[in-house]
C-alpha cells in the first residue's frame, strides 16, 4: 500500500484535524471536572494569545456630541497603548438622571464599518438599507433606546482605524496584512483586540453615568468573536450575548468549513492544540450567556454552530449553570436577533421594566 503523502498546507492541517485529538477538550462531568479543566484551559489559552501591552493612561477626550432624538451619541477617543487609540461612540439615554448610573454595554461590531454600523450611523436611507437593515445591525443603539450607556469602539483595521488601502494591495485580505504586521513587533492581532476591548472596559467603568458592577458585551459575527473572549477572558463583563459565531474550528474537517471562515483579526494561534471555539465559550460559565444562530446563516452554518452548543451545553451543566445558558435559534440569517438577549441582559443587570 503506497505511503499517503501530504503536499500543500491544505492537505497537512486538514490531515491533522482528521487524526488529531485536542489536549483540552472538555470531556468531564462534574463540578470538580470543570474547575481543573477551567484552571489549566484559561491558562493555557493566555500562554498562546501571548504577550500584551504595556498598560498607559487612557486620557479620554470627547470629541463631538450629537442629539439623536432618543440618545445623544458622543464621539470620544482613547488610549489603550503607547502606539494605540481608539476611536468610539459612547450612546447616553435622554432620560439619565443626574448622578443617575445605568447598567453599562460594550457593542462589539464586526466586520464592516466599524462602529457607525451597530450604532445605525447613515449618510442615507439608501445605505441604512443596505448596510444595517438586512443584519438587524444596530444593537448598540437598540441597547441604548432600552435605557443602557452603550460604548462602541472601533477595532484595530475597521472604521477610523483602517490600514491603507494600498498596504494590503489588490488580493490580500487586510485583516491577515495587520496580523502580519503586528506579529512582526511580538503581537498576535487577537491578543491586541482583545487588551483594547478589556481597556474599553476601563474606559466604560469610569463613565459617570455607569455602574460599573453591572456590565455586559454583546456582538455579531467577528463581534461574537471579541464578545467570546472577551466575556471569557474579562471578569468585570456580567453577561453576554454570542450572536452569529459560536462554531468550531475543525467544522467539516474533511470539507474544511470550519477552516475556511477564519481572518488574521480573529485567528486564535495554537487553539485546536488545545480545544476548540465552544471551550473559550466554555471559560464564560457560570456567568448567563445567550447564543444566537441564524437557521439560513451562511457564515457560519447551522448543523455546526448546533454542534458547538451542544459541547458548550456540556461545560455549562458541568459548572452547574445549565440555566444560564439559552439559545435564540432565530429563522434569520447571518444577523442579530435579540428577542432572548434584550429581556435576559434585563433581567441580569437590573433593567427590567
Amino acid at each position: 500500500m503506497a505511503k499517503k503523502r501530504y503536499y500543500s498546507p491544505y492537505d497537512t492541517v486538514n490531515a491533522w484535524i482528521a487524526n488529531e485529538q485536542s489536549e483540552l477538550t472538555f470531556t468531564g462531568t462534574t463540578y470538580q471536572d470543570w474547575v481543573r479543566w477551567r484552571e489549566v484551559f484559561d491558562r493555557r489559552l493566555r500562554e498562546l494569545l501571548g504577550r500584551t501591552p504595556k498598560p498607559v493612561p487612557l486620557d479620554p477626550e470627547v470629541l463631538e456630541r450629537v442629539d439623536c432624538g432618543d440618545h445623544i451619541r458622543e464621539k470620544v477617543v482613547f488610549d489603550t497603548e503607547q502606539y494605540a487609540s481608539v476611536p468610539a461612540y459612547v450612546l447616553l439615554p435622554k432620560d439619565l438622571a443626574p448622578g443617575e448610573r445605568r447598567p453599562g454595554i460594550l457593542a462589539a461590531h464586526g466586520h464592516g464599518r466599524g462602529k457607525v454600523d451597530i450604532c445605525g450611523v447613515a449618510d442615507t436611507d439608501q445605505e441604512y438599507a443596505e448596510r444595517i437593515e438586512p443584519l438587524n445591525y444596530d444593537y448598540a443603539r437598540q441597547f441604548v433606546r432600552r435605557g443602557y450607556v452603550v460604548v462602541a469602539p472601533d477595532w484595530r483595521g475597521f472604521g477610523e482605524r483602517l490600514s491603507p488601502a494600498e498596504w494590503a494591495r489588490v488580493g490580500r485580505d487586510p485583516c491577515n496584512v495587520n496580523y502580519l504586521a503586528e506579529g512582526y513587533r511580538g503581537y498576535h492581532l487577537l491578543a491586541l483586540q482583545i487588551w483594547d476591548g478589556r481597556r474599553t472596559v476601563d474606559y466604560l467603568q469610569s463613565r459617570p453615568e455607569v455602574d460599573p458592577e453591572r456590565l455586559g458585551v454583546c456582538g455579531l459575527s467577528f463581534g461574537g468573536t471579541m464578545t467570546t473572549y472577551l466575556a471569557a477572558l474579562e471578569p468585570r463583563l456580567k453577561v453576554a450575548c454570542i450572536s452569529g459565531y459560536l462554531s468550531t474550528v475543525r467544522g467539516d474537517a474533511m470539507g474544511m468549513r470550519g477552516l475556511g471562515n477564519f481572518c488574521g483579526a480573529q485567528y486564535m494561534p495554537g487553539l485546536l492544540t488545545i480545544g476548540d471555539i465552544p471551550e473559550v465559550a466554555g471559560l464564560i460559565a457560570p456567568k448567563p450567556l445567550v447564543v444566537e444562530m441564524g437557521e439560513q446563516d451562511t457564515c457560519f452554518i447551522i448543523e455546526d454552530m448546533k454542534r458547538a452548543y451542544a459541547q458548550l451545553e456540556r461545560i455549562y451543566a458541568a459548572a452547574g449553570a445549565a440555566d444560564r445558558l439559552v439559545a435564540d435559534v432565530h429563522p434569520a440569517g447571518h444577523a442579530w436577533s435579540g428577542r432572548v438577549a434584550f429581556p435576559w441582559f434585563d433581567r441580569v443587570l437590573g433593567m427590567e421594566r
